[in-house]
């Protein structure tokens, strides 16, 4: 299959990258942060997430850094919604498109909210139906789709069997996703090629971690089956509890350098992610982990250092 000439890229830093930060990001920060990827031209940012401040304190200024950003035309605002009460929030927010979510292992879904994979699904039921009634677009997360921290392999059954509950949900994009970065190109392919005959291959985005170093092999296995979706964090922000040793979600400016080799249009300034990057790695204290990033700043500094 060809490889698409387009991809849109999802970039999920400033909410599934920084929601396990223990140090609260100031919500100035945040919103700068969405501000200035939103600017670079990304057409899709996950913004924030309308959760329990009892289970993710990080994000609880969610509806003030909605209401702080600039909206640019175009953009698809993102934010996180597990129950009625999360969508009530991302109403008043403004919010353009919702994000539910359901794991492909039993094992994950058990341990982490009590109950078989059926259950959370339908729970997800009302959601996505006030959702629509509002004009919101609805996107259905698959967690675990390449391995469990529990359960080890998952099954494709099992994941072709969430994509298609989410699909009877309405959901306008599925993203499939794994969650502890285990997945290999192989396997990569084997559950996209399942996938995309249940769901419009247009639809399906790829949601990789780099806990093994196998992201940008995996994205690349995934545009080998024509998906053309993909998410990413800034500076590769972020990190599963799960998964020990995690590096987090693959790094935007990794994908952006693979894909401007491959002649792949994204619509993305690299320079300026690479920038973005920069900046809340240094607001937050932490390392950038983007390989691209950290290379092409140091360039960038060395080329202005010699300048006469």
């Amino acid at each position: 299959m060809a490889m698409p000439q387009a991809v849109k890229i999802v970039e999920v830093g400033p909410r599934d990258g920084l929601q396990n930060e223990k140090e609260f990001v100031p919500t100035t920060v945040k919103i700068e942060l969405v501000n200035r990827l939103a600017a670079a031209g990304f057409r899709n940012v996950e913004a924030a997430s309308f959760v329990s401040p009892k289970w993710v304190p990080q994000m609880a200024d969610g509806a003030v850094v909605m209401a702080g950003i600039e909206r640019r035309p175009g953009t698809i605002y993102s934010v996180l919604t597990p129950n009625m009460r999360g969508l009530e929030g991302a109403v008043a927010a403004h919010a353009d498109e919702i994000v539910i979510f359901g794991a492909a292992s039993e094992a994950f879904s058990q341990k982490n909210i009590n109950c078989s994979i059926a259950e959370s699904i339908e729970r997800f039921v009302p959601v996505a139906q006030a959702a629509k009634e509002k004009g919101l677009r609805v996107r259905g997360s698959v967690s675990c789709s390449l391995g469990c921290p529990y359960q080890g392999e998952v099954p494709v059954a099992s994941v072709v069997d969430v994509v298609e509950r989410f699909a009877a949900l309405g959901c306008d994009e599925i993203d499939i996703a794994d969650t502890i970065g285990v997945g290999t190109p192989k396997r990569t392919r084997e559950v996209f090629a399942a996938v995309t005959q249940v769901f419009p291959r247009e639809r399906l985005s790829g949601h990789f971690h780099d806990t093994y170093g196998q992201a940008l092999a995996n994205i690349y296995a995934a545009l080998q089956e024509g998906i053309e979706i993909f998410h990413a964090s800034v500076a590769g922000l972020g990190g599963c509890p799960y998964a020990k040793g995690a590096t987090g979600n693959v790094a935007t400016e990794d994908v952006l350098y693979l894909m401007n080799g491959l002649g792949i249009e994204t619509g993305i300034d690299l320079a300026q992610v690479v920038e973005i990057g920069d900046f809340i790695s240094t607001s937050i204290g932490k390392p950038n982990v983007s390989r691209a990033g950290k290379a092409l700043l140091a360039k960038a500094r060395s080329e202005k250092s010699t300048c006469v």
